[in-house]
Parts: C-alpha cells; sequence; structure tokens
C-alpha cells in the first residue's frame, strides 16, 4: 500500500531527488584515491623502471585508470541516441479522472509527482546536431508512489508504421546507408524515400515529417504525444480508451529549414543548450497533460483503427481535456548517470493503466526491455539511481551483472514458508489486467480499416496554413531532391499525388519531374485547425532571447530601457557588439557586450534590435557581420525593432517595410521602429515589439497577408 504520511503530501518534497541524494559525488574538497580508496600522490607519470625504462606492470593506478577509461563507453540507443533530460514534477488540476482510472498519479491533486523527461532525435547519433529534420522523442519517466509509469511518445501524434515487425525496415531504411555509413542523422537519402514510396502507411507521418513540427525551435515549445491508444481503467475493472497529450505553455514553434541547417554548424546543441540554460535561470518549462477519452463501445465509430498508430484521433471529433501540468525545474548532475542511463519501457504502466492491442505497441513492450539489458549490461538497470523507482521494490530475481543491493533470508521464491511466504501477495492495490476475451486464428493480417493511407495524411495537408504548406513543399523538394535514382522520385510523386494532386505538382518541380496525372476528386473541404502551429494564441515573451546589436557611442540609456521592459516580460537579452568588451555610450555611461557579433548570428536569437548612436550605427553598418544578422533575421520572419539611428542598419540590411520617419512607433509585419530615443523612448514601441515576439514570426511579411 502506497504511504499516505503527512510528509509525502508535503508539496514541495521531492522524494526522488531525496532518494538520488546518497548516490551523488560531490568533488569538492576531496582527496585523490583510487577505487579501492587507496590516496594516491601521483597521478601525471608511469611508475617506470628509471627515468627513462619501461613501464612496470605492478603499477596498479596506472592499470585500473586506464581499464577503466578504455570501458567508459557503453553502447548507444539504436534510435533515440541523441538527448538531452531533465527532472520535475507533475499534478492532476483535480480528482476529474478519478471515474475512469485507479491511477492515483492522475487523480489526486494533492500528489506531486516527480518525474524524468528525455527529449531527443531519433535517427541521428549521439554525436549528431540538434536541429535535424526529425522525429523528437519525449519520454516522460513518473514516479509513482503506485511504481514508475513511462510515457514514452514522440512530438509526433503518428508513427511511420502499424506492425512493430517493420521496425528494423524502417530504421533501417532510414539510417545511414550500410556502404558507407552516410547521410548522418538524415532522411534525405535514397533507402528511406524507397522505404516510403514502397510503404504508403509511412506517408501520415512523412506529412509530419515535412512539415515545421520535425524542425522544433526548442524542447520547451514543442508538443508531445503517447501516440497509441491506451485504456484507462476503474476501480471496477472497466476500461476508457485514451490518447495522451502534452501541450507546452510556451506554445508550440518551430525554426525554418535554412536557420536548422546554420544552427547545426553553429551551434549543434542548440536545443540541448536552450533547455540546460533555461532551467538553471529559472524559466522552468511546463507543459499541459491532456487527454481524449472514447468510450470502449465507441470503438468501432470511426473510419479509422484505433488500435492503428498511424493515425489520430481529430480533436473536433473527441476534444482534449486538459488534466495536469508537468515543470521541468532541475537539471541532471550527470549527463551519462542521469540522461544516458535512464531507461524507458512503454511496458511500465501503473494501476490504473493497461494497453490496447495496437501492434506497434505491442512489439515496443518486446523490444524497449530487450534493448535495456544489452545498453545497459544485464537486468539489474533498474537498480540505477535515475532508474529506481520511490515506491518499494521486493521481488524475488537475484544475481546477475550489476546487482546493487544485498537480499537477506535463505528463500527467493514463492511460495515458501520457510521466509514466512514473504514477500507476500498483495491484498489490494495490486496491477490488475484489464479483463477482455482474445481469440481468433492465427493471421498475417491486418484489419481492414487499417488499410486506409491517405485520409489522413489529406487531413493534415488540408488543414496546414499558406505558410506551412509552402514550408512542406520545400521540405519535399530538398528531401528528394538529394534522392539519386530517378524511379524512387517518381514513386514518391506518385503516392503524394494520392494524397493531394496540387501538392504532388508543386513538388514535381522541385525534383526536374514532370507533374502526376490527375483523375482523382478529392474532398479538401474536411480541416482540423488543431493541426496547424499558425494562429495560436500569442503565449508571451517568457525566455525569448533578444539579440541587441551596439558598439562605442550606442544609446546606453535607451539600450537600459528597452533590456528592462523586456526582461520584465521574461524575455532574455544579450548585447551583442565588435568584441567581447565594454564601449562608452554616446548618451552617457557604458555598456558591455555579452559575445562578439562575430561569434554569434542571428539564427541563434528569436528577436533583434538595432538601438540608436549615430557612432555606433556608422560603425555598424559597416560590419558585415552586423548587416548580415539583421538581414537573415528579416529573411526568417523574426521580429526586429529599431530606434533613432538603429533604423539606418536595417536600411543597410534591406529591410523593405516602413520605418519611422518621427518619434511616433510604425509597426509592420513585425518589423517596429521609432525616431525617438534614450529618455523618450515610447512605450508602444516596447509593447508592439513584444506582441510581436509573441508571435514568433512575422509570416505576412512576404505572403502579403
Amino acid at each position: 500500500m502506497a504511504d499516505t504520511s503527512p510528509r509525502d503530501r508535503d508539496p514541495v518534497r521531492d522524494p526522488k531527488n531525496e532518494q538520488l541524494e546518497p548516490s551523488r559525488l560531490d568533488r569538492r574538497d576531496t582527496r585523490l584515491t583510487t577505487q579501492q580508496a587507496i590516496l594516491v600522490d601521483q597521478t601525471d607519470d608511469s611508475l617506470t623502471a628509471g627515468e627513462r625504462g619501461p613501464t612496470l606492470l605492478e603499477d596498479f593506478h596506472f592499470r585500473e585508470k586506464l581499464t577503466h577509461f578504455d570501458h567508459e563507453r557503453i553502447p548507444e540507443r539504436v534510435v533515440h541516441a541523441r538527448g538531452a533530460g531533465a527532472y520535475g514534477h507533475f499534478a492532476p488540476y483535480d480528482d476529474r479522472l478519478a471515474q475512469y482510472t485507479r491511477a492515483e498519479f492522475l487523480t489526486d491533486p494533492d500528489v506531486r509527482t516527480p518525474v524524468f523527461v528525455r527529449f531527443s532525435t531519433v535517427a541521428g547519433s549521439r554525436g549528431s546536431a540538434d536541429t535535424v529534420r526529425d522525429v523528437r522523442g519525449f519520454a516522460t519517466k513518473f514516479y509513482t508512489r503506485q511504481g514508475n509509469h513511462d510515457l514514452v511518445g514522440n512530438n509526433f501524434p503518428v508513427f511511420f508504421i502499424q506492425d512493430g515487425i517493420k521496425f528494423p525496415d524502417l530504421i533501417h531504411a532510414v539510417k545511414p546507408e550500410p556502404d558507407n555509413e552516410i547521410p548522418q542523422a538524415q532522411s534525405a537519402h535514397d533507402t528511406f524515400w524507397d522505404f516510403v514510396g514502397a510503404q504508403p502507411e509511412t506517408l501520415h507521418a512523412v506529412m509530419w515529417l515535412m512539415s515545421d513540427r520535425a524542425i522544433p525551435r526548442s524542447y520547451r515549445m514543442m508538443q508531445g504525444f503517447g501516440v497509441h491508444t491506451f485504456r484507462l481503467v476503474d476501480a471496477d475493472g472497466r476500461g476508457t480508451f485514451v490518447k495522451f497529450h502534452w501541450r507546452p505553455l510556451l506554445g508550440t514553434h518551430s525554426l525554418v529549414w535554412d536557420e536548422c541547417q546554420q544552427i547545426a554548424g553553429r551551434d549543434p546543441d542548440f536545443n540541448r543548450r536552450d533547455l540546460w540554460e533555461a532551467i538553471e535561470a529559472g524559466g522552468y518549462p511546463r507543459w499541459e497533460l491532456g487527454v481524449q477519452l472514447i468510450p470502449e463501445a465507441d470503438e468501432h465509430t470511426f473510419d479509422f483503427d484505433l488500435l492503428d498508430a498511424t493515425k489520430l484521433v481529430p480533436e473536433e471529433e473527441v476534444p482534449v481535456q486538459p488534466v495536469g501540468v508537468m515543470v521541468l525545474d532541475r537539471n541532471p548532475d550527470n549527463f551519462f548517470a542521469e540522461t544516458e542511463q535512464v531507461a524507458f519501457h512503454t511496458a511500465n504502466i501503473v494501476p490504473g493503466i493497461d494497453f490496447t492491442d495496437d501492434p506497434l505497441l505491442q512489439a515496443r513492450n518486446f523490444s524497449y526491455l530487450d534493448t535495456q539489458l544489452i545498453r545497459l549490461g544485464g537486468p539489474n538497470f533498474a537498480q540505477l539511481p535515475v532508474n529506481r523507482p520511490v515506491a518499494d521494490v521486493v521481488t524475488n530475481q537475484q544475481d546477475g551483472y550489476g546487482q546493487q543491493r544485498i537480499p537477506m533470508g535463505r528463500t527467493a521464491y514463492s511460495t515458501n514458508t520457510l521466509g514466512g511466504g514473504c514477500p507476500a501477495l498483495a491484498a489490494d492495490g495490486a496491477f490488475t489486467h484489464c479483463r477482455a476475451r482474445v481469440d481468433g486464428p492465427k493471421l498475417r493480417v491486418r484489419a481492414e480499416k487499417f488499410r486506409d493511407h491517405y485520409g489522413q495524411p489529406r487531413l493534415f495537408w488540408n488543414s496546414m496554413s499558406g505558410v506551412e504548406r509552402d514550408h512542406i513543399v520545400s521540405a519535399f523538394g530538398f528531401e528528394l531532391g538529394k534522392v539519386r535514382d530517378a524511379d524512387v522520385r517518381v514513386a514518391v510523386l506518385a503516392e503524394l499525388n494520392l494524397i493531394d494532386h496540387d501538392l504532388a505538382a508543386r513538388v514535381a518541380p522541385l525534383i526536374g519531374s514532370a507533374a502526376p496525372d490527375h483523375d482523382l476528386l478529392f474532398d479538401t473541404s474536411v480541416r482540423s485547425p488543431a493541426l496547424s502551429q499558425a494562429g495560436q494564441e500569442p503565449a508571451g515573451i517568457e525566455t525569448r532571447r533578444v539579440a541587441i546589436l551596439a558598439a562605442d557611442g550606442v544609446d546606453v540609456v535607451g539600450v537600459r530601457a528597452l533590456r528592462a521592459a523586456l526582461h520584465d516580460r521574461g524575455a532574455v537579452t544579450e548585447v551583442l557588439g565588435p568584441a567581447e568588451a565594454e564601449f562608452a555610450g554616446g548618451s552617457g555611461g557604458a555598456l558591455r557586450a555579452d559575445r562578439a557579433i562575430a561569434t554569434m548570428n542571428s539564427v541563434l536569437y528569436d528577436a533583434v534590435v538595432a538601438p540608436c548612436g549615430p557612432t555606433a550605427v556608422a560603425t555598424l553598418v559597416d560590419d558585415p557581420d552586423a548587416v548580415r544578422f539583421v538581414r537573415e533575421a528579416y529573411l526568417h520572419a523574426k521580429p526586429i525593432a529599431a530606434f533613432g539611428a538603429g533604423m539606418e542598419l536595417l536600411r543597410r540590411a534591406e529591410v523593405s517595410e516602413p520605418l519611422a520617419e518621427d518619434v511616433g512607433v510604425v509597426a509592420e509585419h513585425g518589423v517596429v521602429t521609432s525616431g525617438a530615443a534614450a529618455e523618450e523612448l515610447p512605450a508602444e514601441l516596447v509593447e508592439r515589439f513584444a506582441d510581436a515576439l509573441s508571435r514568433h514570426r512575422a509570416w505576412d511579411r512576404f505572403t502579403g497577408a
């Protein structure tokens, strides 16, 4: 039974953090030893016979140090190798789910459940870049009082295949080609698109992959989905189908493809660094957990199968109900010990939640455990500190590599009398599977409703805004343009034509192919607005990164006023100058650059400001890095602000929006300007700039919308 003492009800207590404390090693104020605790007074030279003689085998410190180094690496994950993680907590808003499930962490608002979340890319190796076009993993380990529960999801609500038996084929196709190990962390190559052209079940996930969803601005601005249909099970054993959703409270935002490619070179750790720095600065990311609930009696009322992981349940048919919020507020102490060794498993579920017969989920339930055994060296990986439940663990399992515990007594079996019958079977609170009759002939066949591979990809395409469609078309053009085999390109175009002829016709000229014939009529009126990132309500500017370009003679008073106003709204500002040095202000005082312009780039920021100061601006307009900084921010549809003489930098960068001609404020397509400076800097400029920043991009800048 779960302990319900007042200590466990403490809303600020973190039992997982407390559990980790004995495992932490603080090296400060310590002396160096061997692993056997022998003090070491010299670790720079091996023990030799004479000054220039051979190294002696008896040098146990040398042998231990080098041997351990030789064995430091473990096999990386076959997929999701590149990742970042953080600790936090989850709490439900209320007990509304109590009628559907006995999972305490979802039903008791007084219980704050510790979590560890790992975000990841799928296809690349551990050393690949963060900003590749790829699915992102969104795996959450809930350390509940009923045991560990893992929600192992992605930032797409659908997957590429329907049955797990195809998973090796999918990954072999998308991974670097085996003859030359090229390309790294990319789907833009022949074998992946050959697979897609022959497997139409991939098309829905491929549409998501070609969309902006595959290049998130930040893990903190990324949705998450459980992908599969699960069951909630109440105290009487009745089931309700459920789909899990994570919604970021900062909004769902993406990069543009040109940015991704630049960031991969300028800061390949971009998303990892972003998460770490936000948490360190106290900008704790939050996600709202939502559920779609479907009575079991309605299982067959949809035109698709709920067990098909390539399909989603449109929110217009089954609304997402918000049920709780997750906050990530603590970075790991050690990347390897925690983020790398954390082991997720779709079969880690607690009482009140159960599986369905989704064939992809069933395969994952086997595969995840199997892969941890080889990656983490044996069956005791659940004893690693990051994986250890906060609930009591008592089993009859014993021995094996890495055994950390010391079981006591003579018995390690059930049932026994010599051990007093312990560990005893639970009288209540145990996991029970949802009762369902299962029978049928042995077959290798898929259900009829699994066979529509075009309806939901078409729904996704129909639901996109004009800008999002442009990006999808460009992505197909880039990816298929990398394919060398013309027959593969033609095969994929034929599949796209079955989704939407306009899509295929727009992609065709980008890859030098003729548009496929079109003699099919599709319904283009069916849309799901929830699938589009356009039209979101602005979510504020907390943690948004703003670059302020400056040099000697800058308007220090104006810059300080602007920074203070933006900081009050939660934004992060950095002053960039010709060098990371202090420079005198034209309006009094001095200002120090946080970074040199040449070491940074606009792709690493959400917005840019060109402040007043005629001398400073004269320096910046002659600096190619500064001009390119503003120009690229403009072309990437980012918010830009300028005041006073700073507008001259915008002109040099060929910003074509109307600029202010006096002290008034002009705001057009995310470009906000004023002729005022210093103490006269208008509050309206800050307000209009913050509003543009909260909208992420000015997509209407080049569309005329």
